[in-house]
């Protein structure tokens, strides 16, 4: 019973009043205990204040318990836990288990949607879902067929549903989404089919639509001002977002929005990033193609865009620009900055002051990198901001039906989706990394709604002269723009970063590791073998006073998308399937959270 009323206190805690959802949702990721929101707080930091597990200890963790999710593929994201009740999610069809931390794990509820099944091939890199949310009461699906869902934490009946986008057109969802005062703001995903990217507020309680924000578009479908939005200080100007496209081609455009979402609610903006603009063979998309590729601030009320910092203009590698923004205060030039943290797909770790937007710093966080080389960083230049382009690795300049080779990083980034970490003790960032280069071969490509629109053709392998691995994980130096430390991987590590307050950093490994290194050293000081290879996101919470870390484990994804799917045609996978060949000597497919703690 003691347990039952402190579930249902959190869910009155949080069903405080539909206005104040931000705070219902601050107010349960400042508990420690729990794990509320997939990117563990509105800053997305993924950090825990939880020290029970320590780097003194962390080597005695053992399996506390385990949980088939009786699912295959690639299971990306957490588990949310809420007073005593974990909730998790599986990739297609994205069932959702409600678990009873008090009865070992016992199914409390379960949610099966019935989707069409037509909607896996539609599904970019493999049929991943990103997470649950939860605020008031509901927790938060959107499905793989867009269904936008909620459900009632304690019954997980449905409340309301919406529909998001139309899988016929390519419009599918991979991400999780972001309650923010009285909406639940949603991505799409779709960009290899031609979708033109928008963000989605629905309300809270009813699910009815508030307003839409387009990537790309006339002012009115951007939601963007002119004169008072800004682009590295400057207003962006007039229909700012067809501008830079020629004729209609922006109405096919990509810059889906499928990453991860923060929140500042002192500033009252949130903040994401746009992918990869439509089609990938560049010669059929002239210009600057805004705003793809771009990273966003907006007002959660309306939708209104504050500012926004186009990283790679006229993307000619698929450098999506989805990866998480970590929202930190930390102390550049002697003074206090509210700053962004973004370690984008194009190899480049990014600071920029979060209240204007200001670029500080454009780095490489993979010395690999050599597409550019580097940001033009006089804000007297015309080029500011810009990416220095190598003639070399351009896909442009060499033409279509050229195969550009050596490019690195790859089209899945120096980094792709899997989230960093923050640790305000060490004042590092702990990032994920794939080492990886490829050949790129663009050619021309008809539009057919619902079908593929890509225009090149890829292969992956590891980036030449270096450790012979495809991954790395490194510690980050965000105000110096500089690796602290570096470990080497065999394959990318796909998996979400957790620091904790015991020092340690833990990540999982493609071969089905999870890891815990010392977080200022980052001296390996435990790893475990779960059943499969691990692209899931770590995650920690305390339960009767005894800290567990947990993670889900089940290979898939885009680096494992050969194996989720049966793929061997080496170009399969947008060239993934032979770069990641090797994978299949070391890991399976399986579908488990595995949960550790120290002995009793």
């Amino acid at each position: 019973m003691k347990r039952m009323l402190a579930f249902t206190a959190a869910v009155a805690t949080a069903m405080a009043g539909q206005a104040l959802a931000n705070e219902s949702v601050k107010s349960l990721t400042k508990n420690p205990n729990g794990w509320a929101i997939q990117t563990g707080d509105y800053a997305n930091t993924r950090y825990s204040n939880l020290d029970q597990i320590n780097r003194g200890n962390v080597g005695d963790l053992q399996v506390a318990w385990t949980f088939s999710t009786g699912v295959l593929r690639g299971h990306e994201g957490s588990p949310l836990v809420i007073g005593d009740t974990m909730f998790v999610h599986t990739p297609f069809p994205n069932i959702v288990y409600a678990l009873d931390l008090n009865n070992n794990g016992a199914i409390k509820w379960k949610y099966e949607p019935k989707q069409d099944p037509d909607v896996i091939p539609v599904m970019c890199c493999d049929t991943v879902n990103r997470g649950l949310a939860y605020a008031e009461g509901k927790v938060f699906l959107h499905q793989a067929d867009t269904t936008v869902v909620a459900l009632n934490a304690n019954t997980g009946e449905v409340v309301w549903s919406a529909v998001n986008g139309d899988p016929s057109k390519g419009e599918t969802n991979t991400a999780t989404v972001l309650p923010v005062k009285d909406k639940i703001i949603v991505g799409i995903s779709g960009g290899e089919f031609g979708v033109r990217g928008h963000v989605t507020a629905y309300n809270i309680n009813t699910g009815e639509q508030e307003w839409r924000a387009y990537s790309m578009g006339p002012d009115s479908d951007t939601l963007m001002d002119p004169e008072k939005t800004t682009h590295l200080g400057k207003p962006v100007g007039k229909d700012s977002g067809t501008a830079t496209w020629e004729g209609d081609q922006w109405q096919i455009g990509g810059g889906t929005t499928w990453g991860w979402y923060s929140y500042d609610p002192d500033l009252d903006l949130f903040y994401y990033g746009t992918g990869n603009p439509s089609t990938w063979n560049p010669t059929q998309r002239p210009g600057d193609n805004r705003w793809s590729m771009t990273i966003f601030a907006r007002d959660p009320d309306d939708g209104m865009a504050k500012w926004a910092y186009q990283m790679t203009p006229h993307d000619e590698w698929d450098f999506d620009g989805i990866n998480e923004m970590i929202l930190v205060d930390q102390e550049m030039g002697g003074a206090m900055r509210k700053l962004l943290v973004h370690f984008d797909r194009n190899g480049l770790g990014y600071t920029l002051d979060r209240e204007s937007g200001e670029l500080l710093v454009a780095e490489k966080y993979d010395p690999a990198v050599n597409w550019t080389t580097g940001v033009d960083m006089d804000k007297n230049s015309a080029n500011y901001g810009r990416p220095a382009v190598v003639a070399q690795y351009s896909t442009e300049q060499n033409g279509e039906d050229v195969n550009t080779t050596g490019v690195c990083p790859a089209a899945l980034g120096s980094k792709d989706q899997q989230p960093a970490a923050f640790s305000p003790r060490t004042g590092l960032f702990y990032v994920p990394t794939n080492h990886v280069c490829m050949d790129y071969e663009p050619f021309r490509v008809s539009y057919t709604a619902g079908q593929p629109y890509v225009g090149a053709t890829l292969s992956m392998y590891p980036a030449p002269s270096s450790h012979g691995g495809m991954g790395n994980f490194i510690a980050w130096d965000a105000t110096e723009g500089e690796i602290v430390w570096s470990l080497p991987e065999k394959f990318s590590v796909w998996s979400g970063a957790l620091a904790t307050a015991g020092d340690v950093v833990f990540y999982g490994t493609l071969e089905g590791f999870l890891k815990a290194v010392d977080a200022r050293s980052g001296q390996e000081l435990y790893k475990f073998k779960t059943p499969s290879g691990i692209i899931g996101n770590v995650m920690t919470y305390s339960h009767d006073g005894r800290q567990y870390v947990a993670v889900l484990s089940g290979i898939g994804g885009w680096a494992g998308i050969g194996l989720a799917a049966g793929l061997t045609n080496p170009n399969d996978g947008l060239g993934a399937v032979g770069g990641y060949a090797g994978l299949n000597n070391y890991t399976a497919l399986g579908g488990q959270l595995t949960v550790f703690a120290l002995p009793n």
